[in-house]
C-alpha cells in the first residue's frame, strides 16, 4: 500500500529534507583533490545534528557511516574510508535524515577537480534523467510513466539504466512502498496520488548496466568497471508536477 500524507507530514518530511539539502550544499564546497570520504562523513554527521537531526543511514542494517560516498565505478553505498579524492575523480553523496520522527533522502555526483569530457556528459545525462523522471510524478500518471521516463532519456543518450537498485517510498520509514525502478513500461503501474512521497533515484553507467557488491557487503560497483553517477530528490505528488522536497 502506499501511503497518502497528510499535509503535515509533508511539512515534516519537508524539514527533514531541508537538513538534506545543507548537507549535500556544504559538503559539495569541501570536495577537492586530498579529502577522504570519512572525512566527509564527519562533516555530514557534525552538520546533521547542528540542524537537530539524525543521520538515518547509521546503523541501518548495519551500514556503518552517516553518507555513502562512492567513487567512479562505484554506483551506490560505498563505505566512506581512507581513500582520498583526486583530481578527475566523480564522486556520489548520498544523504537521509530523520528529523522529529520523519525522514527525507538525496543524492549528488559531483566532480572533483577537473574530470573528463566523459564524466561530465556521465553527470548531466543523469541529472537530467532525474528531471525527466520527477516531471511525471504528478496525479493521474503512472508509477511507471517515472521509470520509463528515466529509462528513455538515458538509453537514448547511449548509458545505461541500473536495474538491482530502485528508488523508494519514504516518509515515516527510510522505505516505503512502492519501489520505483528506473527502468518500465509507460502507462502501467499504480496510480499517483497527490500527497504521495517518493524517493526518485537513477543510478546510471557509461557502460553496461550489470554491477556487483564488493566484499565489505555494501559498495556496488559497475561490472565493467567503468563509471556511474547518481541523483535522488525525495519528492511530493502533485497535482501537475512534483514538489521537490530536498
Amino acid at each position: 500500500m502506499i501511503e497518502i500524507k497528510s499535509e503535515r507530514e509533508i511539512a515534516l518530511i519537508e524539514e527533514a529534507g531541508k537538513v538534506v539539502k545543507a548537507v549535500l550544499c556544504k559538503l559539495s564546497k569541501y570536495v577537492r583533490p586530498g579529502i577522504t570520504t570519512s572525512e566527509l562523513d564527519a562533516k555530514a554527521e557534525k552538520i546533521i545534528g547542528e540542524l537537530g537531526a539524525r543521520p538515518a543511514f547509521k546503523g541501518y542494517r548495519g551500514f556503518p557511516a552517516s553518507i555513502c560516498a562512492s567513487i567512479n565505478e562505484q554506483v551506490v553505498h560505498g563505505i566512506p574510508g581512507k581513500a582520498r579524492l583526486k583530481t578527475g575523480d566523480i564522486l556520489s553523496i548520498d544523504v537521509g535524515v530523520e528529523k522529529d520522527g520523519f525522514y527525507a533522502d538525496a543524492a549528488i555526483t559531483v566532480s572533483v577537480g577537473s574530470v573528463s569530457k566523459e564524466a561530465e556528459d556521465l553527470i548531466k545525462v543523469t541529472k537530467d534523467a532525474l528531471c525527466a523522471g520527477m516531471e511525471r510524478a504528478a496525479e493521474g500518471n503512472r508509477l511507471f510513466d517515472i521509470s520509463h521516463a528515466i529509462q528513455d532519456y538515458t538509453e537514448n543518450r547511449g548509458y545505461s539504466v541500473v536495474r538491482d537498485f530502485v528508488g523508494h517510498g519514504i516518509g515515516k520509514a527510510m522505505h516505503e512502498e512502492p519501489e520505483i525502478p528506473n527502468f518500465g513500461k509507460q502507462g502501467t503501474g499504480p496510480r499517483l496520488k497527490k500527497g504521495m512521497i517518493l524517493a526518485i533515484e537513477p543510478m546510471i553507467n557509461q557502460g553496461a548496466h550489470e554491477v556487483e557488491i564488493l566484499e565489505d557487503g555494501w559498495t556496488a560497483v559497475t561490472r565493467d568497471r567503468k563509471l556511474s553517477a547518481h541523483f535522488e530528490h525525495t519528492v511530493c505528488v502533485g497535482e501537475k508536477k512534483a514538489r521537490i522536497l530536498t
